[in-house]
């Protein structure tokens, strides 16, 4: 099981990093390895220390 340091973002955020070969796995990087556009995840807490993210494909505004 892979650990990911929480980390101060600003004063009214964290954030935890993701690593790029799971990214890469997802198609969300280009040849460079950098983010290959705009992309936004929805996190949810489902439980006492859990969460979960999911790839949102379509924003509705």
């Amino acid at each position: 099981m892979a650990l990911n340091k929480l980390r101060k973002l600003d004063q009214n955020s964290a954030g935890v990093t993701l690593p790029k070969d799971d990214l890469r796995l997802e198609g969300l990087l280009d040849e460079a390895g950098e983010i290959a556009g705009e992309h936004h995840v929805h996190i949810r807490h489902v439980d006492d220390g859990k969460w979960t993210l999911e790839l949102v494909e379509e924003i509705n505004a």
